[in-house]
Parts: structure tokens; sequence; C-alpha cells
């Protein structure tokens, strides 16, 4: 039974894509045939940290991996007299352009995603925000080479510089010939024998990298700033890769926003809503006047004009839409419900209610339908 691949480089399962490089090196330079010639135990041993590199070092492979384990095909864990194969994968690679391929050209770094926290009013007018961002850039002694200065990598001596190793494979459909990354160097092509001591060999250094983002106005809950170049250093002279922001607004206490729009709800007394009055609304600007005109029924709706959140794209704001909801008195005092009953008995419950009643509506439609 084969053994865990992280434990086989006594690597943690979250361990990080360049600490399994780095362990696999180490135990790559122990065990190597070359440094033990004629060791069957040392081989085979090169062997087992070999297939657990190639699958640990690849995101896709150490993906399913996670999941699957060795019951994975792409794996090689289907078993069932395949025999000496050296894995069922090899044939997929071979078909479908897999392994084998020389790493040693150009490669760009990778993409990094940063979350940042807005309040609701940085989203709308826009802010300037200083974020650390941890990431690997090109380390500057020796230029990325990952050689010591004054000394330069030198071609593999397994793979001859071309990254790969070849193998002919004996196969329920023939023997076929196969090509998988050169294990000496991983598929790079090259070897280096005394390491930048910055470095460790590696090319880049881990930094943090303090950066001033610039939030546009009218900005919006999970938007994705691109900043081009600012990710991770790419290797052999490869480009570095960019930098995501993603933007995550609190939500405000008083407002909520549909795309430009902003929207609130305010109580008016009973005094107000019958006669009219004019009251201070908060925005996103301070305090407007906004007049209530005589009659407003509860749950009327008032736009106030251009208070809105402000177009990240074009010009202009969007508006506020105030909705207007009645409240009714409490604890009044006997003086206070004399004068109420009083106003009950000189005016009409249409006028009250301020539309037609629930009974008068039901009287109409009586009408109507007896004709």
């Amino acid at each position: 039974m084969k053994r865990d691949y992280y434990e086989v480089l006594g690597v943690e399962r979250n361990t990080s894509e360049q600490e399994i490089k780095k362990a696999y090196r180490k135990l790559a330079r122990q065990y190597h045939p070359d440094v033990n010639p004629g060791d069957k135990e040392a081989e085979e041993k090169f062997k087992e940290i070999t297939d657990a590199y190639e699958v640990l070092s690849d995101s896709e492979k150490r993906a399913r991996y996670d999941q699957f384990g060795h019951s994975d095909p792409g794996m090689g864990g289907m078993g069932g007299g395949f025999g000496d194969m050296g894995g069922f994968g090899d044939i997929f690679d071979m078909f479908f352009g897999g392994g084998g391929q020389r790493r040693g050209g150009p490669q760009r770094g990778s993409d990094l995603r940063y979350s940042m926290t807005l309040t609701f009013e940085e989203a709308a007018f826009g802010t300037e925000k200083e974020i650390q961002i941890p990431r690997d850039e090109t380390c500057t002694e020796c230029q990325g080479s990952g050689a010591a200065p004054g000394t330069h990598p030198t071609t593999c001596s397994q793979c001859h510089g071309s990254g790969q190793v070849k193998a002919t494979q004996r196969t329920p459909f023939g023997h076929i010939q196969t090509a998988r990354t050169c294990p000496t160097c991983q598929g790079e092509g090259r070897t280096i024998s005394s390491p930048c001591s910055t470095c460790h060999g590696q090319g880049k250094v881990r930094k943090v990298k303090t950066l001033k983002i610039n939030v546009p106005e009218g900005s919006e809950d999970g938007l994705n700033l691109r900043l081009s170049g600012d990710g991770e250093a790419g290797s052999k002279g490869g480009p570095p890769g960019d930098l995501y922001i993603v933007l995550n607004v609190k939500p405000h206490k008083f407002f909520e926003r549909d795309g430009n729009d902003v929207y609130c709800e305010i109580p008016i007394t009973f005094i107000q809503a019958a006669l009219g009055a004019e009251i201070d609304i908060p925005t996103l600007d301070g305090l407007v006047k906004m007049k209530i005109p005589e009659g407003t029924q509860t749950s009327t709706v008032f736009r106030l004009k251009g208070h809105g959140i402000p177009r990240r794209r074009g010009t202009g704001r969007g508006d506020q839409h105030v909705r207007v909801v009645l409240t009714t008195p409490t604890k009044l005092n006997e003086k206070q419900k004399k004068l109420l009953r009083e106003f009950g008995e000189v005016t009409s419950e249409q006028q009250q209610m301020g539309k037609k009643s629930l009974f008068e509506k039901f009287k109409e439609n009586l009408r109507d339908a007896m004709g």
C-alpha cells in the first residue's frame, strides 16, 4: 500500500508549495541514485519521494489527491493488473499533454487576492487605503537566477537540459514511451550548485509590500479592483501576477442601496401628516429639509433628487427615496384623549382614513353588482 504523500515528504497537509519543493529537494539530494550507486533501497525511496512531489507540486493534482487520495484514477491508484505501468496517470499525460513539460522558461507569477472592508460612505464617495501585502519578489542579490553572485546554474546531468526524462513502459496496449518531468531539476533543465545565500536558490524572497489603494467613488460590495503587476513575482524573467482587491462594504444602519439610489424610512406624526410640515431628512450629504404635504398618507415615498450614490462610470448621482411611516401617539393623558374624541365627532370616517373606508368600498361594490 502506498504511503501518504505528505508523510513521504515529511510535511503537513496545509504546507505551502514552496515548502513542499524545499522538502523534496532536501530528500532528493539525500536519496538520489548518483549519490547512492547500487543502493536499491535508496533508489526506491527516491522514486517514492519523486512520485509524491509530482502530485503535491501540481495544484490540480494536489486538490484531487486531497479529495480522493490514492483512489483517484489520475493518481495511479486503480490497480487491477497494470503491474509496472508506473502510474495510470502517465497514460493520460502522454495522450492529453500532462506532465513532462519543461518548466525552465519564463513563468508568470501567481495572482493575489486581498479582501478590503469599507464603510458605506467610503464606498459611496471613494477613499484611499494603505494596505500591506506579503508576496514573493525577485531576489535582488541574484536577479532571480537562484545562483550565488559570480556563479551560474549548470545544465542538468540527468535530462541534459530538456527538463524531461523518457522511459518505455509495458502496458496492455503494448510498449509506449512516456516523457516525465525530470526529478533532478524538476523540469528546470538546470541545477544550481552554489545557491544564492539570500533566496537559497529560489530566485525569490518573501517581503511585505505597502501599497496605496485608490477606491473609486460609487464602488459597491463585491467589486474587484485589479492592480496589474502587483501580484507574486514571476520566475526566469516571467512577468509578475496581478493583485485583486475584493471590496466588502459594511451595511448602513439607516440607508439601503439599490444601484446608485439609496432608500430610507422616516417616521412622521399624525399632526405632520394631516397638516403638512417641513422636516429634516438625513442624507449622505448631511441634513436636508423636505416638505411633507398636507394629508400625506403612511408609506408615501418622496424623492430627493441627486442625493444618492455617485456614479462610478459617468457623471451625476442617483436619488434618495424617503418612505414616511405614520406613527400612533401613545401614553395620552385625559385632556389629549378628550380632544381626539371631539375631533372624531366632527370628522367623518373618510376624512380620518384619508380614503374610503373598507365598509364604504363594500357598499359601492354591492350596488354595482346589483345594478
